[in-house]
């Protein structure tokens, strides 16, 4: 019949299109809101409680496959990593005489030049569950987060160096940013010249130190630690090596690309430090008196 409009269960709503377009703008409001109000920063912590007993039922089976080949391994590549353990810590023990030699050493030089010891911080044993999923980025998650005293901005170091920082902490896990991320620097202390510099990631598994002149005094193979000026990483740790020097004259800046210390790339268990004890407040600067201004002023009065 002419007119005659369908019935209500036959009916189709509005157009794709416009659906399409009203779900982007939705979309893209709330993307905008919560970069600039941070309001779902409480359901993104709640929402990772809640998929943490999902991401350990996942990771069973990898560990129970890992533990199974480790647990039937051959009696004698048992034999031989005991023999080769036994002959590593006669090394070690020579190595703890020596050294708490030198530790005495030390502490009675302390004394005389009446220094300070080092600064201790508190430390805390966290392993490395899974590489973020950001092909761009140089990012792990640890399985220790704010319960376990983490907090944003720690150091990370394994037995060999830094590692690199935490950046975003959960209640139960923390984002670990590392040194050769892109967007990751650290003022550093070049050992053998003692120049200070600032070492930037480079995103490839490589780091650099950049804005240094091309007549620094740089050697490939000098070693790069933490100088302590951030606050942050405690003075002295090691962070990388310098592999190679570029200098060209037409360049204002030379080149360093540097090797990382520590296993970067490749490490399952790390140490996170703790905050540093606040530096102690700058001195007032001392006033200075012009004595030629206070003549002049004497003299112009009379």
């Amino acid at each position: 019949m002419v007119g005659h409009s369908p019935p209500p269960f036959f009916k189709r709503g509005p157009a794709p299109r416009v659906k399409l377009a009203f779900f982007l703008v939705l979309s893209l409001s709330i993307l905008i809101s919560d970069i600039n109000l941070r309001y779902l920063e409480a359901f993104r912590q709640g929402l990772s409680v809640l998929a943490y007993p999902l991401q350990m039922a996942a990771a069973t089976p990898a560990d129970f496959v890992r533990n199974a080949s480790n647990y039937f391994a051959s009696l004698v590549r048992l034999q031989i990593e005991n023999k080769d353990l036994k002959a590593m810590q006669l090394e070690g023990a020579e190595r703890m005489l020596r050294l708490e030699q030198v530790e005495q050493e030390n502490a009675r030089l302390r004394a005389l030049l009446e220094s300070r010891p080092r600064q201790q911080v508190r430390s805390i044993v966290a392993e490395i569950m899974y590489t973020a999923k950001d092909p761009f980025s140089r990012k792990v998650v640890l399985d220790k987060g704010a319960q376990a005293g983490i907090e944003p901005g720690q150091a990370v170091v394994d037995d060999a160096g830094v590692i690199g920082q935490i950046t975003r902490v959960f209640p139960m896990q923390s984002e670990l940013t590392l040194l050769t991320d892109k967007d990751q620097a650290i003022p550093v202390l070049l050992v053998r010249s003692g120049l200070r510099a600032v070492l930037f990631g480079s995103g490839d598994g490589l780091m650099e130190l950049r804005y240094l002149a091309a007549n620094a005094d740089v050697q490939p193979g000098d070693k790069v630690v933490t100088s302590g000026l951030d606050g942050l990483f405690l003075p002295g740790l090691p962070v990388a090596t310098v592999a190679r020097v570029e200098r060209d004259q037409a360049q204002t800046f030379a080149r360093i690309p540097c090797l990382p210390a520590a296993g970067v790339e490749s490490f399952t268990h790390v140490l996170v430090l703790g905050n540093r004890e606040a530096l102690p407040p700058r001195p007032p600067e001392p006033v200075v008196i012009n004595k030629g201004k206070g003549r002049k002023a004497r003299a112009a009065k009379e």
